[in-house]
């Protein structure tokens, strides 16, 4: 069975059984229409005047509107019922099979218009008519039986049902009946089409369950090809709307190789011949500097106005055709004929974003196998500002699928993870089915090949922006590349870094499978990059001779880390640290445990090892007194031991975390979380273990106190103290900050040879000092007063 379908079919499903909102509105309606005849919608003008036009003269118009009036099925047409058997199936090859039956037979296209390959779009809001029509190849009057009689197998009626049951317009493509989506939004369809090896014939229809085909006389001749009328419902105005057909064309079929027009208007300054009224209140407006200077010129004027009508610019509204899909697609073409430029103009049309900034980078390429597909991939110059807002439940990607240059979806998460979300681009395949559904086509096996090689080339292209970068390169390659790259691509990488780093480490935590290639897109600063990014690979480069682990420590800020005592024997021994200061981090480091063999080590928990040492053993055992004494003092503060130290080398004491507890920097991130468990946070939080630096004064002094009376009040009083700066120097949250604060007061008070029992002086009441002032105040007004009276008497 043949079943040439053509493009106007296919872009009408696009137009109409995408859209579920407007479906849902109309869909109850769906079977409620009245076989009642309509009065006949009014013929335009103009429309014999039309250029390319979907009518000729006025006689063939009015036929037109005779077989329309009725909107019902011509008592003489040869009448069908729907045939339910056979699978219905779309396919874009209308224009493809004639173009191609045309490479071996230069005649089927014919001559003029009828050899453009094209479709064109019209739309009538008097008459309420949306035509669509195409130069392809046409269906014959069996074809129109076979193609346009076919329904999935349980038919019209049920489709309709179970669309105003569920209201779910994906059905369409489960029943695959894409064409009779058009009964939402019309009560009546004519299918005009003609083939070359028949006449011209008519199909049409009500969604009634039956169906009638003519020979068509009245139409103007189509010459080849098919013209789709719906005679649109009330409730579907927005459908003749051009803003809105050519939003919804631009949208799913912008880069369909066909071009696909539509009728618009526009409007246009037009000269006209002024009213004689007007002219005259003109030249009574206009004012002369000077009689004697204007006389000779006024004369010249009067010449040129007997010559010259007098006109004026008024607006008009005119039509033509507008071309709708002029952006190209340049994924057909190979990467070499592309050009940079080329490349841009598409990201700023594929991304709705026309300012001056190029793409990052972007990765062509076409893969072939037993999946193929055409793909084009951008890295944005800046980020989105939402791009990490409700990360694991926004379904948004930037990725589009188009399925034979129709496009399809851009909410395919099956494409790329999440993690890679913020790329541009799309995908073109002529592998996946164009007539199913979208939770179907989901569920497709191909989408799982095509997703594994787009993360590859994703992260291929990723790199490579590192490699151009002359920023990037070792000291060895640096010459090499700094002649090869241009300054453009210096500091691309770190750009890229800034904007969309947390999207890598992302990906390390989510994708098992890519991490160790994740991994190598890494950057940090460390002890020894000069404030510079810096890789894993470069880190290894510059281990020392034994260094057998990847030293990094995670914190707040960058200042924060380089003070922290965890890193002065290190910076001592000239050992390199990362600095991990994204709170992102401390969950990274939880999921990359090794990177080429070499295991990660934080330098702020258990297990530091920086070579052995020939008196650690003597040191353990000379201080064993006082570490024993020390953990019983800490009993009750949750430290599991007390240590000598290998890491300490100007600090007295450090509070570390057991290897696979968590950091103080991850506690500080949990308990700043709203929703936080308080009781997994004591579970995770670990043992604590105070480590001492046996070569600093303090310690030794404490020891020797210790030994001398281990009882002592003051001495425990002492080590409580030097614990509990050690904790906060750690980066630990104290849980008494007022017993913290009351030692540091005794000590200060001892400094200053303060009694410890002296006591704050009592403050005087206001209210009772203000009193016995106004009291004193009276008694002393009284007594000048008498005085001053005593005073006067003695005078007189």
């Amino acid at each position: 069975m043949r079943k040439w379908t053509i493009p106007s079919v296919l872009l009408l499903f696009l137009l109409l059984a995408t859209l579920p909102d407007q479906g849902r509105k109309l869909q109850a309606k769906a079977e409620d229409e009245s076989d009642a005849p309509v009065d006949p919608p009014k013929v335009e003008e103009k429309l014999g005047a039309v250029p390319n036009g979907l009518s000729t003269d006025s006689d063939v118009a009015k036929r037109e509107a005779e077989s329309i009036s009725r909107r019902s099925i011509r008592s003489s047409a040869e009448k069908f019922e729907f045939q339910a058997e056979v699978f219905f199936l779309f396919e874009f090859q209308a224009l493809d099979k004639i173009r191609f039956l045309s490479l071996t037979d230069k005649e089927v296209l014919g001559e003029g218009d009828n050899a453009k390959l094209e479709i064109q779009i019209k739309l009538d809001k008097e008459k309420k008519i949306l035509s669509i029509r195409d130069r392809g190849i046409g269906m014959t009057k069996e074809d129109l039986i076979k193609n346009l009689g076919t329904i999935a197998k349980s038919g019209t009626s049920a489709f309709v049902e179970k669309m105003q049951t569920s209201g779910d317009l994906n059905l369409i493509g489960q029943f695959g009946v894409g064409f009779y989506s058009v009964y939402l939004v019309s009560d009546y369809v004519e299918v005009i089409s003609k083939h070359n090896d028949d006449k011209q014939y008519v199909w049409e229809s009500k969604a009634d369950g039956a169906f009638a085909i003519s020979e068509d006389t009245w139409n103007e001749p189509l010459g080849r090809g098919t013209e789709i009328r719906l005679h649109l419902r009330d409730e579907a105005g927005e459908y003749l709307e051009e803003s809105k057909l050519k939003d919804l064309v631009k949208k799913y079929s912008e880069f369909i190789n066909f071009p696909i027009s539509i009728w618009a208007s526009k409007e246009v300054d037009v000269e006209v011949p002024a009213d004689e009224d007007e002219s005259s209140e003109e030249e009574k407006d206009e004012s002369t500097s000077s009689e004697d200077e204007e006389t000779e010129k006024g004369e010249e004027e009067d010449e040129d106005s007997e010559k010259k009508p007098k006109t004026k610019t008024v607006k008009e509204t005119t039509y033509e055709w507008e071309l709708l899909n002029d952006v190209k697609a340049i994924w057909l073409r190979s990467p070499k004929e592309v050009t940079e430029e080329e490349y841009t103009k598409f990201y700023h049309s594929l991304a709705k974003d026309f300012g001056d900034e190029k793409p990052l980078s972007w990765s062509h390429f076409n893969a072939e196998g037993d999946v193929e597909f055409k793909a084009v991939l951008f890295v944005p110059p800046k980020a989105p500002h939402d791009l990490y807002e409700s990360y694991y439940n926004a379904n948004k990607s930037n990725l589009k699928l188009y399925v034979r240059r129709v496009f399809i979806s851009d909410e395919f998460d099956e494409l790329l993870p999440k993690y890679l979300n913020f790329l541009m681009g799309l995908v073109d395949s002529d592998t996946l089915p164009l007539n199913v559904s979208r939770e179907m086509l989901q569920q497709h096996s191909s989408l799982k090949t095509i997703k594994k090689k787009l993360i590859r080339k994703a992260l291929d292209m990723i790199r490579k922006i590192a490699e151009e970068d002359p920023d990037e390169s070792t000291d060895k390659e640096k010459k090499d590349v700094e002649k090869a790259s241009d300054d453009e691509k210096r500091g691309q990488y770190s750009k890229f870094w800034n904007e969309f780093g947390k999207s890598i480490k992302l990906g390390i935590i989510e994708d098992a499978a890519n991490r160790n290639r994740l991994a190598k897109l890494l950057r940090f600063e460390s002890t020894k990059s000069d404030g510079k990014l810096t890789s894993l690979d470069q880190y290894i480069s510059r281990m020392k001779k034994g260094q057998k682990d990847i030293f990094y420590i995670t914190g707040s800020s960058k200042e924060q880390l380089e003070k922290s005592p965890f890193l002065e024997r290190l910076k001592k021994k000239s050992y390199e640290v990362i600095f991990f200061t994204d709170p992102v981090d401390e969950y990274l480091m939880q999921y990359l445990m090794d990177y080429e063999d070499k295991k990660f080590q934080n330098v702020s928990k258990e297990g530091l090892k920086l070579g052995k040492d020939s008196k650690d053993k003597e040191l353990k055992e000379s201080f064993k007194e006082l570490t024993k004494w020390w953990k019983g003092a800490l009993a009750n503060e949750n430290v599991d031991d007390v240590k000598i130290s290998n890491r300490l080398d100007n600090t007295p004491c450090v509070v570390v975390t057991s290897k696979y507890g968590w950091s103080a920097n991850m506690e500080r991130i949990m308990q700043s979380q709203t929703l936080s468990d308080a009781n997994k946070q004591a579970y995770m939080r670990g043992k604590r273990v105070l480590e001492i630096n046996p070569r600093h004064p303090i310690i030794k002094e404490l020891q020797e106190r210790v030994v001398k009376d281990a009882e002592d009040e003051d001495v425990k009083q002492t080590a409580q103290l030097i614990y509990q700066t050690a904790l906060m120097e750690s980066g630990f949250t104290l849980s008494d900050p007022k017993d913290f604060a009351s030692r540091i007061y005794s000590t200060v008070k001892s400094s200053l040879n303060i009694s410890p029992d002296a006591a704050v002086e009592e403050e005087v009441d206001v209210e009772e000092v203000e009193a016995e002032s106004e009291t004193k105040d009276e008694g002393s007004a009284k007594d000048d007063a008498d005085t001053e009276s005593s005073t006067v008497k003695d005078e007189l």
